[in-house]
Order: structure tokens, then C-alpha cells, then sequence
């Protein structure tokens, strides 16, 4: 269990990445290793390959919406087995004994370990976690496809669980991209009238397949007019300023306004536009190991999966160019193809 795993790794910030070997710690009590079949790439990737966030350690590698098999558990992990097929997110592990993880929350613990600061993640050809975050797949969810569920996916799903979204709300996703094409299949099938916000004409259409009954251009000061007070909810899943107080007024009374892109500048939120219809805004990072087994299950009943171009992991660079270009339509998958 302590040989060598073969892996992609940045060696520096913007490098492109090169073939690395490490030697893992042995196998922890409560661990699981997982051999990787494919593994779906993130802009929380690139975010780290690049250091933007300053937590970055190098050589580094990046990868954290792996899907494969497990191929060896430790004495106590629990509920698997070997060759069974499972998924892993950003988070590798958690402290399970803290508020949080009692709680059932267990992506709020303090000391949770992330799938990729300060440890090895997916870009390779197995990775490691504690049992609890080796979440199994359904037999109807194909595994080319299930990765970006383990983060993008889950991160979307989570506030429809936690906020006690209706079928009979009404509900907004701004932008139609990785995170937010997911949202529109997801609330769609939740039985929600929905509305995608983009700023691309182009995307119109688009967001009508993935589930939406109406788009609006959220770049449009006349459009975001037009639907004010009529929301029960908007989901921000876009990380570039936008006319926030058009947002606040798009929604109905008691209405949320909730991040779930990181927005890189300050969002300005006036106190009247909150008091005066008693308004809410929120954020949130990815969902419970919980939440994830729900999200599955919800993905398996309604046959979601994203919407993916495959590249061989051995051509990870491109993928990444193509990430970093904007070209991904609308989430990048690796299949490993290690010999």
C-alpha cells in the first residue's frame, strides 16, 4: 500500500505540469485509496496551481473530483469495499469528533483536511481519504461523467437542501457555465420555476436545455427591471461583479440572494434593500458527505449528469489550456490512461 503513485504535478505557480512520482504514508486506520478512472478539472485547480490563494505547496498536485475504484482500505474504514466504485470531492477528511462534524457537517469542521492543500490529489493515478468522504456511486451514474458532481455539483445542490428550496419557488442562477448549468438541471427536475442570468446571447438557448423556463441578460439594466420582486431565490454562481442591487431587487419578499462563486470584489449590500422586504444574503462551500449521498441518489432518480469534453490525462496540459482559455463546455474530464 506504500508504493509509488504516478501523478501530474505543478512544480511552481503557471508551470505547466510534468510527470511526478511520490511515495505515500502508509494507510491510515480509517483511510481509503482510491484507484482513479477519471478525474474532472476545476477552476479551484487552477486557483491552486497557480498559488491564488497562497496556500499552495510545490511540487503540488492538483485534482479534486476523482472517480475510480477503491483499491485498499484501512482496518477500520467503514461501510466499503475493495473494487467498489466511489467519488471524492475537495474535502479529504474530517476531525469527526468537533460541533460540526457531530452535527452532520461535516464540510464546516475547522480541521478538515482539503483534497489538495497540503496533500496529493487526483491528477494521478490513485488518491487518498479518510472512509467518509469516499462517497459511492449509484450503478445509473457513469463514471465518465459523475467527477465534476464531487465539487461543482455538489456545491450547487447543497443550498437547494440546506435553504429548503420548493418546487413552487421561484428561482434565478446567474451564469450558465460549470456551476450554473448544473443548478439549472437540478432545479429543473426539483420541480421549480426557473431563470438563468447570463450575459452571453449565445447561451440562451443553451440554458433552455439544461432546464431553464426563462433567461434574462444580466447585463441589462431594463431586463433586470422587468422581473423585480418576482424571486424567491438566486443562486450567484459567477465570481465577477454585477449590478448586486438589481439582484436585491429582482427578489420577492423574504427572498435570499446566495454566493456560491467567488465574487473577487466586495458585493455592496444596502440596509434598506434588506430591511425593506426582509432579505437575505448568504454564502456556502461545498455540502456534507450527507448531502453528497443525497445529490447522487437525486442525480441517479432524475438521470442528471453534466455536460463534459473528455481529454486522456496524459494531455492534462491541453485540458488545462482549454479550462483557462474559456472554452469548457461546460466541465472538463481526464481519463486516466496511465500504462
Amino acid at each position: 500500500m506504500s508504493s509509488k503513485i504516478r501523478a501530474f504535478a505543478a512544480v511552481k505557480p503557471k508551470a505547466a505540469l510534468t510527470p511526478f512520482d511520490y511515495t505515500p504514508d502508509a494507510l491510515g486506520d480509517e483511510g481509503v485509496e482510491i484507484a482513479i478512472t477519471h478525474c474532472g478539472i476545476c477552476h479551484s485547480d487552477l486557483s491552486m496551481i497557480d498559488n491564488e490563494w497562497g496556500n499552495s505547496r510545490y511540487p503540488i498536485v492538483a485534482g479534486h473530483e476523482a472517480v475510480g475504484t477503491i483499491s485498499a482500505l484501512g482496518p477500520h474504514a467503514k461501510g466499503l469495499r475493495v473494487g467498489q466504485r466511489v467519488g471524492l470531492g475537495w474535502m479529504a477528511g474530517a476531525c469527526m469528533h468537533c460541533n460540526q462534524c457531530m452535527a452532520g457537517r461535516h464540510n464546516l469542521c475547522p480541521e478538515a483536511d482539503q483534497t489538495i492543500v497540503g496533500r496529493h490529489g487526483g491528477f494521478a493515478e490513485r488518491v487518498r481519504c479518510h472512509w467518509s468522504w469516499a462517497l459511492p456511486l449509484p450503478d445509473a451514474l457513469d463514471s465518465a461523467k459523475a467527477g465534476p458532481l464531487f465539487c461543482g455539483g455538489l456545491t450547487v445542490f447543497a443550498p437547494i437542501v440546506e435553504f429548503d428550496i420548493k418546487p413552487t419557488d421561484r428561482v434565478g442562477v446567474v451564469g450558465i457555465g460549470g456551476l450554473g448549468h448544473m443548478a439549472l438541471k437540478f432545479l429543473r427536475a426539483w420541480g421549480c420555476e426557473v431563470t438563468a442570468f447570463t450575459s452571453s446571447a449565445g447561451k440562451a438557448d443553451e440554458a433552455r436545455g439544461f432546464g431553464a423556463h426563462n433567461v434574462v441578460a444580466s447585463n441589462e439594466a431594463g431586463a433586470l427591471k422587468r422581473i423585480a420582486g418576482s424571486l424567491d431565490f438566486i443562486l450567484v454562481t459567477v465570481n465577477v461583479p454585477l449590478d448586486w442591487n438589481a439582484m436585491l431587487a429582482a427578489l420577492a419578499p423574504r427572498g435570499r440572494l446566495h454566493f456560491v462563486g467567488a465574487v473577487l470584489e466586495p458585493v455592496p449590500v444596502p440596509a434598506f434593500a434588506l430591511i425593506s422586504g426582509r432579505k437575505s444574503v448568504s454564502g456556502s462551500p461545498l455540502g456534507s458527505p450527507a448531502t453528497a449521498a443525497q445529490m447522487l441518489e437525486f442525480c441517479a432518480r432524475h438521470d442528471i449528469s453534466p455536460q463534459v469534453e473528455m481529454f486522456p490525462m496524459s494531455r492534462i496540459n491541453a485540458a488545462l489550456d482549454h479550462l483557462r482559455a474559456g472554452k469548457a463546455r461546460y466541465r472538463v474530464v481526464l481519463e486516466n490512461d496511465f500504462r
